[in-house]
């Protein structure tokens, strides 16, 4: 299916910095039937994409015997080929000191309690602001992995979902996690605050989860049979910690790890994640639950924090068990929601 914003992308030019450009010229020898230029340059070029390369021959960086082109032209033997290449891209992240919270450390792995707000890793190399950014700060060593902006990243958490990550120092670390997560012996207890009275005190989620068909930003359940092939299975276990009436506490258990998987599923059985406005929820006050004080949002951001994490030490095998404690509005929510239960059962 094509992007449908592929187009606005080939229309965008590529900033080029003239005294740092590379400068190219090419002769071509024969004719060769069906070399367009490029597919041409991108085989000459391979850290340039494609549609990167389309894009610098649609802006004029990329002329044919000193005329415009078409990224569909076919070289003949005897043309010229002139190049502006935009300068390489940096493949390392650029450490910043920003503040992160460590919860175990060892010459091998570090667990933290990412905060909301921050992204797990750059999308380029001179994206700053990230964890990945923060860690390549604090920590001296970090794993490779297979993505140079990730050093070290062995899971992630959605930009605004709080708690426990594992992070690994070394490369053999890095891969023992990873198997673990792959085969799904790492157990992951979430607890989040959500709408409504669920019915039943757990049960299990067991829904496939795709991208949304309106909104590419999201994702959703895909229910209809002539969707199931665009979604991938996805189970949660839920159990109700605590009931507030409106609201309640549960912990959630993913079975797998999708995308936006515990925000969908439980918005798609009628309970959403307080907070969670991209699937139903909504931001909550003081003031919604006690009926007096502030009228500020407790959370400007789903109610979601990862709390615990079991897992077996990639390096010393020894079962391991670490937690995240709450951050302050996660912990004042549930503080306000128990003392209301409190005030009213009297």
């Amino acid at each position: 299916m094509v992007n449908p914003n592929e187009d606005d992308i080939l229309e965008r030019p590529i900033p080029i910095d003239e005294d740092a450009a590379e400068r190219v010229q090419l002769r071509i020898r024969r004719t060769l039937p069906g070399r367009r230029i490029d597919k041409y340059l991108h085989g000459r070029f391979p850290r340039l994409s494609r549609t990167a390369l389309q894009r610098l021959i649609k802006q004029g960086a990329i002329t044919v015997n000193g005329q415009p082109s078409k990224p569909s032209y076919e070289l003949l033997g005897g043309d010229v080929v002139d190049v502006i290449l935009p300068p390489p891209e940096p493949r390392e992240v650029i450490p910043e000191n920003i503040p992160i919270e460590i919860v175990y450390e060892d010459d091998y792995l570090l667990a933290l309690n990412k905060a909301a707000g921050i992204i797990c890793h750059p999308a380029r190399g001179d994206q700053t602001g990230t964890l990945a950014n923060a860690l390549v700060y604090y920590a001296n060593s970090l794993s490779h992995g297979e993505d140079p902006f990730r050093p070290g990243i062995v899971h992630r958490l959605d930009k605004n979902t709080t708690g426990i990550m594992l992070v690994a120092k070394t490369d053999e670390a890095h891969w023992r996690l990873s198997l673990q997560f792959e085969r799904r012996t790492v157990q992951k207890t979430y607890l989040a605050v959500v709408h409504g009275n669920p019915h039943l005190d757990a049960d299990t989620i067991d829904a496939p989860i795709g991208v949304h068909p309106v909104v590419r930003e999201k994702f959703a359940v895909m229910v209809r049979e002539n969707k199931i092939d665009l979604a991938r299975s996805a189970v949660t276990r839920y159990v109700v910690g605590e009931r507030y009436g409106d609201y309640a506490l549960v912990q959630l258990f993913p079975k797998t790890g999708r995308t936006h998987q515990l925000r969908v599923h439980m918005s798609h059985i009628g309970h959403p994640i307080v907070g969670d406005t991209m699937y139903g929820g909504r931001p909550i006050s003081e003031f919604d639950i006690t009926g007096s004080g502030s009228v500020t949002p407790l959370f400007v951001h789903q109610a979601l924090h990862a709390w615990r994490i079991e897992f077996r030490h990639p390096i010393l095998e020894r079962p391991m068990e670490l937690e995240a404690p709450f951050p302050p509005p996660f912990r004042t929510l549930v503080t306000l929601l128990r003392n209301t239960r409190t005030t009213r059962a009297r």
